[in-house]
């Protein structure tokens, strides 16, 4: 299996693996040999450079299509990492601050005591607004604007700037209401238009109709993730009926633009952007950012015991940080994000790494998914 020409396949493993990554082709087979995949792709770039491609398995659950370089991965949380990406380019153009007060940019949001909270903090988890503790209908999160006034209403459930809780789906509509009351245009159309279709790059925020035969089934996970004990913030970002959108087709999904969880990707293109925080700004040949800002959104903002995830972690501005978690291989300095049932996106600085890895079958783990993690430290290993 190792020392693979492109294109060459091995069972029903195929892709691109110099046999110096021969350890990285043997986790990916382990992965399915052992029975914890159903589709999956990995890849591992250096200085932006792709240097181990590797996918198999199936797309359908039926297992009849087979998950291939043209396959699309729903990567729920993951799309984190490309929300704070398009942030950081408004802070690189200087029409937005880290540490400048939301309400400048988005005035009503100054209701309730969030008069003082900063871009910053909200991208680090920082502002109180996990999850809606009223009751509304699941299907309200595909209104944007109404969710966006709810938010701005929203009195904080902790005092902002004391402590990271998770977002996990609020995320996403504050994230994108900055970026739109800044730019004028929705995340969604502004990934694609300035860095998706310019660089080549299979990522959406948004998916269109045309790209709908090309995304892989979902397998559910087979347990509900652990949060430790349950509290109040717990309760509003995760448990609640309302807690995430629902009452809609799989179609109205895939066409919303939440940038908190309804991202679709490839491996490959998850790689190739989140080069831009391992090598100085530059992704596919192009300068995505200045290095000074491909630095600066990988500082961290707050670490402790979160209040949502049973973890304590390190937050950067939108990405989780390596710090403490070690789930993107040995150095303190690497993140990214990861999404549920197991996909992740990541970028070393120190060693020019960046990599991804989607799957269609979910486990129950939150984050650091012992499948991706595998696949990291052999990469880390052969280096």
């Amino acid at each position: 299996m190792s020392g693979w020409p492109r294109g060459v396949a091995a069972g029903d493993i195929q892709g691109v693996c110099p046999e110096r990554f021969s350890r990285v082709a043997d986790a990916f087979r382990a992965n399915f040999s052992e029975g914890h995949e159903l589709g999956a792709r990995f890849c591992l770039a250096l200085d932006g450079e792709v240097v181990v491609d590797l996918m198999g398995g199936f797309a359908d659950r039926a297992q009849t299509k087979p998950f291939d370089a043209r396959t699309l991965t729903p990567v729920f949380s993951t799309t984190k990492a490309l929300a704070s990406l398009m942030i950081a380019r408004l802070v690189d153009a200087g029409r937005l601050r880290y540490d400048q007060r939301v309400a400048e940019v988005w005035p009503e949001f100054a209701q309730a005591g969030k008069d003082a909270l900063t871009v910053e903090q909200v991208l680090s988890h920082q502002a109180g607004l996990c999850g809606f503790t009223q009751p509304m209908e699941p299907a309200l999160w595909f209104d944007w604007d109404a969710i966006c006034a709810r938010l701005a209403a929203m009195a904080p459930l902790w005092p902002p700037g004391t402590a990271s809780g998770y977002h996990p789906v609020t995320f996403g509509y504050l994230a994108g209401e900055i970026f739109r009351r800044v730019d004028g245009r929705t995340m969604g159309t502004a990934l694609r238009e300035d860095l998706a279709a310019p660089l080549g790059l299979d990522l959406w925020i948004g998916l269109p109709d045309s790209e709908f035969d090309r995304c892989a089934d979902v397998r559910r996970p087979p347990a509900m993730p652990d949060l430790g004990p349950l509290t109040e913030v717990k309760r509003a970002a995760f448990l609640t009926p309302w807690s995430s959108p629902g009452g809609r087709s799989q179609a109205e999904w895939r066409r919303m633009e939440i940038p908190s969880a309804n991202g679709h990707a490839t491996a490959e293109a998850l790689a190739r952007i989140m080069a831009v925080f391992a090598c100085d700004g530059v992704a596919a040949g192009r300068q995505v950012l200045l290095a000074a800002t491909a630095r600066e959104a990988g500082r961290q903002r707050i670490a402790g015991a979160d209040l949502v995830l049973p973890y304590t972690i390190s937050w950067g501005a939108g990405f989780m940080r390596n710090q403490g978690l070690g789930i993107y291989g040995p150095g303190p300095d690497a993140f990214g994000h990861s999404g549920w049932g197991g996909s992740c996106a990541f970028a070393d600085p120190r060693r020019g790494v960046s990599g991804a890895y989607v799957m269609n079958r979910q486990s129950a783990e939150l984050i650091g998914d012992a499948r991706s993690r595998r696949l990291i430290e052999a990469a880390y290993a052969s280096l």
